[in-house]
């Protein structure tokens, strides 16, 4: 069987920015600072308080789980379970993440959404669409082989 190349980028772009997401809590408020969290985390890693430690990993589990989805559904491990509804959960989440936070920033005045830079929410969004544009691609080529093997299968009964 050939592997899902879209998948395998989608997997491995999830996990690298799990382990940069990881970075920061080693790099300290610099780290936080460079790769955009905003003064406020920064500031609480500073003074050693958990919430950024905290929720980092809470970030960087949730993009580690979505890249073993990726690499589940591209063939390279085990399958996990509700493969297909992860993989399209995951796009859309990545794809709209990308899409708003390109928009957002420029239509809201919410402390929220500006305690980051604009510079940021351009980047990491545009990142997240690339992400999303892999996993989108990937998901309808696994979608569509379901499909021929389906037919397949029906074709022989």
């Amino acid at each position: 069987m050939r592997k899902n190349t879209q998948l395998v980028i989608a997997g491995s772009l999830s996990i690298l920015a799990a382990l940069l997401h990881i970075s920061c809590i080693f790099g300290g408020p610099d780290w936080y600072l460079f790769f955009g969290a905003g003064q406020r985390m920064a500031q609480l890693a500073a003074q050693s308080d958990p919430y950024p430690t905290i929720v980092t990993l809470i970030i960087a589990s949730i993009l580690t789980g979505w890249g073993l989805y990726a690499l589940s559904g591209a063939g390279v491990i085990f399958k996990l379970p509700l493969l297909k509804t992860c993989l399209v959960l995951i796009t859309t989440i990545y794809l709209l993440r990308g899409v708003v936070g390109l928009i957002g920033p420029f239509f809201t005045s919410a402390p929220v959404v500006h305690q980051n830079s604009v510079t940021f929410w351009v980047i990491s969004s545009i990142m997240c669409c690339v992400y999303g544009t892999f996993y989108l691609l990937g998901t309808v080529q696994n979608c569509a082989n379901c499909q021929r093997r389906n037919m397949g299968i029906l074709r022989l009964a």
